[in-house]
């Protein structure tokens, strides 16, 4: 369990991140323009007899200034089922087979572009409503925001003057005190309460950035995670921040966003920080290395616009399924008779992902 003295020790270590010039987070829409993108899943479930089904996640996520979708279009093996539903804040495929051929192939357009927020408030009334403020202020089965998690929270923001302050704290706590851990499966299964309780703090995207998400909800922010993939390499200079080939079937990633009154849905991805740490050049690099200190900066308020996003669902309920919920849906889930497939390991769920980028 993490200790109170811990917390308080480096709770303080977000507000230095005001002193940081706004050029820094300016420069990281150097790409200002759309991009659109085509995402080609290809689902090929073994025919061993058992019946078989498979929930596939659809572009879900639209915002005027950094993301549209612009189709989600299928195709399946004669036989099959479709359903397309929206469940949980999810939007996806449902599909079951009979005895034939049982393949499915979805093909996602999207358009997306770098996103920067300068962090200073426009003066606009940019307000929550309050349904969406109270979905985003609860907690989930993983990530409650009572007990421990809300202990933390509070302990990370003791010193915030308001709620700007607050979000610079928690980023800055999660970016010191989680690190990467390479021997997670997929992208981590967001046990936020695991990570508190037991104070290892290590996982990737969806353990990382949920936290941060946890925190901030338990904190009085509205916020949430959003589920998606990489696409296109880098173009800022990040070899770990991109796929390097066309084949994106293992680059599934997990942002976060926290509203802030008078600045709208803002940008963050603390987890990233810790992922250039770890995997950007061979042996890693320490935090006061040059491309951490510009990716950390970087990375509250601001994205680059070579991912694309799914949903922002939690505890989501697949029609039909022998599991009552999942965490999240960033992958394809398949079932034969009542087992689950391992959906991290694409050679036994059997799909592939692949990406290209469009002339608009």
């Amino acid at each position: 369990m993490i200790s109170r003295r811990h917390l308080l020790a480096t709770a303080g270590a977000g507000l230095a991140l005001a002193a940081l010039p706004g050029s820094l987070l300016a420069a990281f829409a150097e790409t200002p323009t759309w991009r659109r993108f085509r995402v080609t899943t290809r689902l090929d479930v073994a025919a061993d007899g058992a019946a078989a089904q498979a929930w596939m996640p659809l572009a879900g996520v639209s915002d005027a200034d950094w993301v549209r979708v612009v189709d989600n279009q299928w195709s399946a093996a004669p036989g099959a089922t479709v359903e397309r539903h929206q469940t949980t804040g999810a939007d996806l495929l449902h599909v079951r087979w009979g005895d034939g051929p049982r393949r499915l192939t979805v093909v996602s357009t999207v358009e997306t572009r770098d996103r920067a927020l300068p962090m200073t408030t426009t003066g606009d009334a940019i307000v929550l409503p309050e349904a969406a403020r109270s979905q985003y202020l609860r907690g989930t089965a993983l990530a409650p925001v009572d007990g421990i998690v809300r202990q933390t929270a509070l302990a990370i923001t003791a010193g915030a003057a308001d709620d700007l302050g607050k979000a610079r704290a928690l980023y800055a706590w999660v970016v010191s005190n989680t690190f990467r851990e390479a021997s997670v499966q997929g992208c981590g299964d967001g046990n936020v309460l695991r990570m508190l309780e037991t104070g290892h703090l290590g996982g990737k995207c969806a353990d990382i950035n949920p936290l941060f998400v946890a925190l901030c909800r338990a904190a009085g922010l509205p916020a949430r995670d959003l589920y998606g993939i990489r696409v296109a390499p880098s173009r800022l200079g990040y070899a770990s921040l991109g796929p390097k080939t066309a084949d994106v079937t293992k680059a599934q990633h997990c942002r976060a966003e926290v509203f802030l009154d008078g600045l709208g849905w803002t940008a963050m991805d603390p987890a990233d920080v810790r992922k250039v740490m770890l995997e950007e050049v061979p042996g890693g690099l320490g935090a006061d290395a040059p491309k951490v200190e510009a990716a950390r900066a970087r990375l509250f308020g601001a994205w680059e616009g070579n991912w694309i996003p799914f949903n922002a669902g939690n505890d989501v309920t697949l029609p039909g399924s022998a599991r009552a919920t999942d965490a999240f849906l960033m992958y394809p889930q398949v079932e034969r008779a009542a087992d689950r497939l391992d959906c991290t390991q694409p050679q036994q769920a059997r799909y592939t992902i692949g990406a290209e980028e469009l002339a608009i």
